[in-house]
């Protein structure tokens, strides 16, 4: 992972968000990351009001919620520096979250 949050799986320039898993409690760059990397069984996040995903611009960490909220837009950005976000995350909601909600 670079200093911003990419890894070698995902690496544009909007790619800048790392994500924290329920199982460690650690944040990786991607969930292939997790499973190269952690040695245990991903879980996705699942307390709705502690930090799940980091900004690797200005490390401003977001519930689910509001990354949610930020995902939302067109052009997807961090709520606390404004870097862009990679509209495409909004495919892997499951993967970090579980089911995404209705």
């Amino acid at each position: 992972m670079d200093g911003q949050g990419r890894c070698r799986h995902w690496h544009s320039p909007l790619d800048i968000v790392a994500n924290r898993f329920a199982c460690c409690g650690e944040y990786y760059a991607c969930y292939q990351c997790h499973d190269a990397l952690a040695g245990h069984p991903r879980i996705p996040w699942s307390d709705p009001d502690s930090p799940a995903v980091m900004c690797g611009i200005c490390r401003h960490q977001m519930t689910e919620a509001e990354y949610g909220r930020a995902m939302e837009s067109t052009e997807p950005r961090c709520p606390s520096c404004g870097a862009r976000f990679n509209p495409g995350c909004r495919l892997h909601h499951d993967i970090y979250f579980g089911e995404c909600p209705v």
